[in-house]
């Protein structure tokens, strides 16, 4: 059974960091996509970011030049280092796993974490 958990998520001030991680369990995703989606209250779910394995990076535009995606391979672990936070940054915030990531840059994952949510304070 394939588990992703989320932690590092809480209540920060405008302009603060948080480090997001994301540990997966049940399977290896070594050669797979991993990334993170957010979900504000009222709003849909949206692309944040996503790695491959062979260490390729996509961002969406709201967190290019704030975010960065990384991995542990050996460590089944994905990781969303956020730097200048924003009171639009409030969401919560789901690891993914698996799946496809198209040419466009569109991600489709196959698992979904439980969610850690991210609060910012303005």
């Amino acid at each position: 059974q394939v588990q992703l958990v989320e932690s590092g998520g809480g209540l920060v001030q405008a302009g603060g960091s948080l480090r997001l991680s994301c540990a997966a369990s049940g399977r290896a995703f070594s050669r797979d996509v991993m990334g993170w989606f957010r979900q504000a209250p009222g709003k849909e779910r949206e692309f944040v970011a996503a790695t491959t394995w062979s260490g390729g990076r996509w961002y969406a535009d709201s967190g290019k030049g704030r975010f960065t995606i990384s991995r542990d391979n050996a460590k089944n672990t994905v990781y969303l280092e956020m730097n200048s936070l924003k009171p639009e940054d409030t969401a919560a915030y789901y690891c993914a796993a698996g799946g496809a990531l198209r040419a466009s840059g569109s991600y489709y994952p196959e698992y979904w974490g439980q969610g850690t949510q991210v609060t910012v304070s303005s």
